[in-house]
């Protein structure tokens, strides 16, 4: 009978092995006498029997089933096979890796602020990470029910509750609306945190969430940048030159050559009145600086008698002039 001895042994292995696959089961066959099982690098293979873990083996090669695996399951130890029959199990293919998801808001969040009545329309993008972390709740909340599952399936998860969770980080503690990437990494840590509350019981973590950009409508983003320009000039006649020179040489300033000539001699003009008033306000320090004021030259005692002066030009008690 020794021809026959393994006709019915099989090879337990992940046979559909995807890179965006979270797990995948070997399920609905026997496993025969001389069966073997491999597990690859960055795998754990997990014996099920009747929906209870009966052992967990994370080191990978290539294993007799009979002699290498049953002396460690739980309650299969003593298992023997027969010449037709073999142990029904399910094995769990499990990726331990850390998986890393880009995101992005399809649709714009109206973040309600009270500088604009219908909200502040605002994207973002970015990433999150997360990996397996608990096979008893992996199974009971999802691997009991489902032979395989994918990154994609997280990803919609997350996805689904994200708008409202960017909603509550960004509301909180009055951020400011118009400088939120300056905010981003502690609204990205509160995210995760809801996110990994989401998902635990699932036995999945969230590892890692990161908020790469902020982005607004068009005319928000316009706004943003004037205000910005403003700030950085910090003078109204000055940013007025600035956006008539971005004028001109944008094409904006329309009209043919004595519109752009007008315009620039106006901006000439405001120009060299600036650097007058700059150039006087320098010479009038500088002046007093030399000269101070008849005021800062009085003394406050006479220097005859002593008697307190009161800044008076002459001294009250003997007449000494003081000025």
């Amino acid at each position: 009978m020794v021809f026959f001895k393994n006709q019915f042994a099989n090879v337990v292995e992940w046979e559909e092995f995807r890179d965006d696959m979270i797990f995948w089961k070997w399920s609905n066959r026997e496993i025969k006498k001389g069966s073997r099982l491999i597990i690859r690098p960055g795998q754990d293979a997990i014996f099920i029997n009747n929906g209870k873990i009966e052992g967990i083996f994370a080191d990978e090669g290539d294993y007799h089933i009979d002699s290498q695996i049953i002396p460690f399951l739980s309650t299969l130890k003593g298992f023997k096979f027969g010449f037709n029959s073999g142990m029904r199990v399910e094995v769990l293919f499990v990726n331990t890796k850390e998986f890393t998801v880009k995101w992005g808001t399809k649709n714009a969040i109206n973040i309600p602020t009270a500088k604009l009545p219908g909200g502040m329309p605002v994207r973002a993008n970015g990433t999150f990470n997360f990996n397996v972390n608990d096979y008893i709740a992996l199974i009971d909340k999802i691997a009991g029910v489902k032979n395989s599952y994918y990154v994609e399936d997280v990803k919609l998860r997350i996805t689904s509750i994200l708008d409202q969770l960017l909603m509550k980080w960004i509301s909180k503690e009055g951020k400011d609306m118009f400088n939120l990437q300056a905010n981003a990494f502690d609204i990205a840590k509160g995210i995760r945190e809801d996110l990994d509350m989401e998902i635990i019981n699932s036995g999945m973590t969230i590892t890692g969430f990161h908020i790469m950009s902020f982005s607004y409508p068009e005319e928000i983003q316009h706004m943003i940048n004037k205000t910005a320009s403003h700030e950085m000039i910090g003078d109204l006649n000055k940013y007025q030159q600035v956006s008539m020179t971005d004028g001109i040489s944008s094409g904006k300033v329309k009209g043919g050559g004595a519109a752009s000539d007008m315009a620039g001699m106006m901006m000439g003009m405001n120009i060299a009145n600036e650097m007058m008033k700059n150039i006087n306000k320098n010479q009038d320090a500088t002046a007093q600086a030399n000269n101070p004021t008849q005021e800062t030259q009085r003394l406050n005692f006479c220097p005859n008698c002593g008697e307190k002066t009161g800044g008076a030009n002459f001294c009250s008690k003997c007449g000494q002039k003081l000025v």
